[in-house]
Formats: structure tokens, C-alpha cells, sequence
């Protein structure tokens, strides 16, 4: 992380804080008006979907009917539920865009992510043994976790983690590895065990039961069809969440180094722990504005859609204090979490080994 004294980080907080107050100085209509257009695409597609999904016995139509359930499922939960979740919305009053009020539509209680996301995450960002969501517990991603010899197969964590994101942030509060260590007892987790499996019970017989019942005769289709459409749902999410986390780039942090912070230096460690990436408008919508992870990191409450406006901004602050903004395009920041997943499965001896000789000079 780039050392800044004193004034310095008042400053950046100065700077940082100017560029929030002149977005919720013009926040307004013009919100209203983008995340109700959004609501009602997302609605839309639903309904296409469900719609359509019956008929999935015609090809065409099963893939057309899969791939429009999987956007509105990527929409509910990426540009609508995380940042409605975040209260970017709570100023409209309106109880079905308010962040306490609000359920999505994924096997993980709102409750649950209000707890583990907004407050522990984005307090913690990116300091290991406080931020659980640094490696979702079961990855490697840093030297300040001691390799041991299952992370050699983390890939394959990776892979099921990815298909199965929804039941694995669902279940991110059950904290596994501290149970593991005996710090907790299950017992302890009861009351969590029974809201995710009351949220996640809904979710699959909503899903795997109620929508293929309905459409009995040709309830496998449905069946098949929502399954894949959450399989979509997942790959995606995960994907453009690890993307604004574990690039090469993307920085972690000690409890030591974090303790007593300032503002300023909270906003260094968001700068400095998180990732963009590049690509178009529709790209950003999909990725709920993630794509701009370092500014919401640094405003998560601000409306999302507001990011690609102040990102410039957010971009000449960390130039003008000499901090690195890490972005890039998808497919490459993308590329960096790939190699870093499979870098720390390996033991540090041989990890410094390969790298080691990777950085020779080509012989002529």
C-alpha cells in the first residue's frame, strides 16, 4: 500500500468526500427514474422467460427461455438487490427499493448479506483474519495464510464454488473455518442454520418444485431450464466479484497496519485493495456497476450507475497521490485471478521457485 502521512490522507479523504458530496448534491430524479427502468426490465425478463419456458421442448426456445431467466436473475441480483441492499435507494422511501426492507432473489437471506457484506466486508476490506470474504474460506490467495497441502487442489474449490455461488455466499455466515479450529461450536450457528434454511428452502422450491409443478406435463423442461438459468446467474456473479477482488494487483492488509485507521487511510485501503475492469455499457449494467469496484468500495452507497461518471475522477485522486488504480480489461483482469488462485496452490518453496525462473533472462 503507498504510504501517505498525515496530511496527506486528510487530504485524500478531502478530496474523496468532495467527489461524494457532489454526487448526492445532484442525486435525484434522474436515480429514480434509472433503477425503475431497471426494475421493470428485470420483470420483464421474467416473465419472458417463465413464459416461454414450457415450450422449452422447442430448442430455440428452451435456450431463449433459459438465457432471458438467467438475466433477469443476473439483474435482480447484481444492479438491483446488492445495491438497493447498500441503501443507494433508501432517499426514494420507497419500501420495495429500501435497503432494510428489501428480499432478493437468491439463496442468501438479505439479513445474512446486510451482516457479511455491507458491514463486515466493506469495513474490513481486504485485511486478512477480519474480511471473510478474502478467499470465501476456502481459497489461498495471499502468503498471510499458511499453505497446506489440500490448497493444492483449490482450483477445484474454485470450480465448485463458482457453479455454486449462490449456496455458498448463502452459507458464508456459517463460518467453517473457524468451526474447523473449534473457536465456535455448531450449536452456536443454530439460529443462522434455520434462517438459511428457511431463505434457501424458498429459493429451491420455488425454483425446483412450484414452476415445474405448475407446468406439470413438461415439468423437466422447467425444472432443467431454471436450473440452468441459476447456473448462469452463478458463473457470472462469481466471476465479476472475484474480478474486483483478487487481481494480481489487488492488495491485502494486516490487523496491525489497520489499527486506530483514519478516514483517509480507509480510503487508501479501498483504492488499493480493489480492481476494475473495462467494457461496455451493457457490461456494466450486468456486473451491477462492479466493474468500477474501486469506486464502490470507496462510495458504497452512492447509486451505482453514477460510477462510470466519477470514475475520472476517482482515477486523477489516486494519481495525484501517487496510488495505483488497477484496471483493466475483462479478460485480463480476469486472467490475473486465474493465475493467482493457481499460484498460491502451490507450496511457497515452489511457487518462488517457478517464479524465480520465469524471471530469468531468455538465453540468445
Amino acid at each position: 500500500m503507498k504510504a501517505l502521512n498525515e496530511t496527506q490522507l486528510n487530504d485524500l479523504a478531502r478530496d474523496l468526500d468532495a467527489i461524494r458530496d457532489q454526487v448526492l448534491a445532484d442525486r435525484g430524479e434522474r436515480d429514480a427514474r434509472y433503477i425503475r427502468r431497471i426494475v421493470r426490465l428485470h420483470r420483464t425478463l421474467e416473465v419472458g422467460g417463465r413464459v416461454m419456458m414450457p415450450f422449452g421442448f422447442l430448442p430455440p426456445v428452451f435456450v431463449a427461455a433459459t438465457a432471458s431467466l438467467g438475466i433477469a436473475k443476473i439483474l435482480e441480483n447484481m444492479e438491483i438487490g446488492h445495491n438497493v441492499m447498500h441503501g443507494q435507494y433508501d432517499w426514494m422511501n420507497d419500501p420495495s427499493l429500501h435497503s432494510q426492507t428489501y428480499e432478493w432473489d437468491t439463496a442468501c437471506s438479505s439479513d445474512s448479506w446486510r451482516r457479511t457484506h455491507n458491514y463486515e466486508h466493506h469495513t474490513y476490506t481486504n485485511i486478512i483474519g477480519k474480511d471473510r470474504d478474502y478467499g470465501y474460506a476456502v481459497l489461498r490467495l495471499s502468503d498471510d495464510v499458511r499453505w497446506r497441502p489440500w490448497h493444492t487442489l483449490q482450483f477445484i474449490n474454485y470450480v465448485l464454488l463458482t457453479v455454486l455461488f449462490q449456496w455458498g455466499v448463502g452459507l458464508h455466515e456459517l463460518e467453517t473455518e473457524k468451526l474447523h479450529r473449534r473457536e465456535i461450536r455448531l450449536r452456536d450457528k443454530l439460529p443462522f442454520l434455520r434462517e438459511a434454511a428457511r431463505k434457501g428452502g424458498r429459493q429451491a422450491f420455488k425454483d425446483y418444485v412450484f414452476f415445474p409443478l405448475l407446468t406439470f406435463p413438461v415439468a423437466p423442461i422447467v425444472f432443467a431450464g431454471n436450473l440452468g438459468a441459476n447456473l448462469i446467474r452463478n458463473l457470472w456473479s462469481s466471476t465479476i466479484i472475484f474480478c474486483g477482488h483478487f487481481t494480481q494487483d489487488a492488495e491485502t492488509f494486516t490487523e496491525e497496519e489497520c489499527e486506530g485507521e483514519s478516514k483517509g487511510h480507509w480510503y487508501l485501503r479501498q483504492l488499493s485493495g480493489s480492481s476494475n475492469f473495462t467494457g461496455g455499457r451493457w457490461l456494466h449494467i450486468l456486473s451491477g456497476h462492479l466493474s468500477y469496484q474501486i469506486e464502490h468500495h470507496v462510495f458504497p452507497d452512492l447509486p451505482a450507475h453514477r460510477y462510470p461518471e466519477i470514475a475520472p475522477q476517482v482515477e486523477a485522486v489516486c494519481r495525484k497521490y501517487g496510488i495505483h488504480y488497477n484496471t483493466g480489461t475483462f479478460s485480463r483482469q480476469y486472467g490475473t485471478v486465474v493465475k493467482r488462485i493457481l499460484r498460491y496452490s502451490l507450496p511457497d518453496r515452489l511457487r518462488a521457485t517457478l517464479e524465480r525462473r520465469s524471471n530469468l533472462p531468455q538465453a540468445i
